[in-house]
């Protein structure tokens, strides 16, 4: 990894490697010229929560990638409304079952690409390898369980690993190793942290059983619920930081950027 940059025109990726977190989970991701966005959330309101930190993401980068990966169903990660904001012939990587389990997900048309642990989906210069995630992948919490969730690993010029939402589980290493680049869950978007999340301690843990080589911090200082800005304001803008404290000391090279910022590989 290289230098942070700061760039007010989305449209603006280095040719190189590079990553740009747009906020949340959502993250643009360049190898070999072909740019991968995950979970994209591009307004400033999920339901109940609200972006605090931020712009809403743009520009033709954001709208035009060359594919779409999704980790799980629940709204902060599959949001209709920005995926209606996508390029009509982008491909949207889903879970297996996906458009069974929330049938609206149809509405973005017949280009969604379903998989399980493992498949793999070549786009433009690049492969996608679907691995797992110790996550409730379901929409609804009382709905039915049929799909899980998911991480992706984009293997270009580097490895880059997206992990969506997960927790640290048994075969992780086993999955997941020798990358280049994690982006890992380091909070969330409440005061409290559920089941099937990770903190900056067990994050750090997650990047030692990947091998990452750099890791980055998501999923954290974005969205909050509204009406709860005074709520614990360290459990938004903390995690990144204190995740990047606890990745030194353990000998894990890590950057915290901020939303909308890039890195170059």
């Amino acid at each position: 990894m290289a230098a942070i940059s700061r760039d007010n025109d989305a449209d603006s990726i280095p040719a190189r490697p590079a990553v740009r977190w747009l906020g949340h989970a959502s993250v643009l991701i360049r190898d070999r010229g072909t740019v991968v966005l995950t979970d994209p959330v591009l307004t400033s309101r999920v339901a109940h929560l609200r972006r605090r930190r931020g712009p809403n993401p743009s520009g033709a980068e954001v709208h035009t990638p060359d594919a779409v990966v999704l980790s799980h169903l629940h709204a902060d990660h599959t949001h209709l409304r920005s995926l209606r904001l996508l390029s009509q012939d982008v491909p949207i990587v889903v879970p297996a079952g996906a458009p069974d389990a929330l049938p609206s997900l149809r509405g973005v048309g017949d280009r969604l690409i379903e998989v399980r642990a493992g498949d793999e989906v070549p786009i433009g210069a690049v492969t996608i390898r679907a691995v797992p995630a110790d996550h409730d992948g379901r929409r609804w919490r009382r709905g039915p369980a049929t799909t899980s969730a998911l991480g992706y690993v984009i293997t270009g010029d580097q490895r880059t690993y997206f992990a969506g939402d997960t927790d640290l589980y048994p075969a992780l290493r086993d999955w997941v190793s020798d990358v280049d680049l994690a982006l890992l869950p380091v909070g969330g978007w409440g005061p409290t942290l559920g089941v099937g999340h990770m903190d900056p301690a067990r994050a750090v843990r997650a990047a030692q059983e990947v091998s990452a080589r750099h890791v980055v911090p998501i999923h954290f200082g974005t969205l909050w619920p509204i009406g709860l800005g005074l709520i614990k304001p360290d459990r938004f803008f903390g995690p990144g930081g204190e995740f990047v404290a606890v990745a030194r000391r353990a000998g894990v090279r890590a950057t915290e950027i901020a939303p909308g910022d890039a890195l170059d590989m």
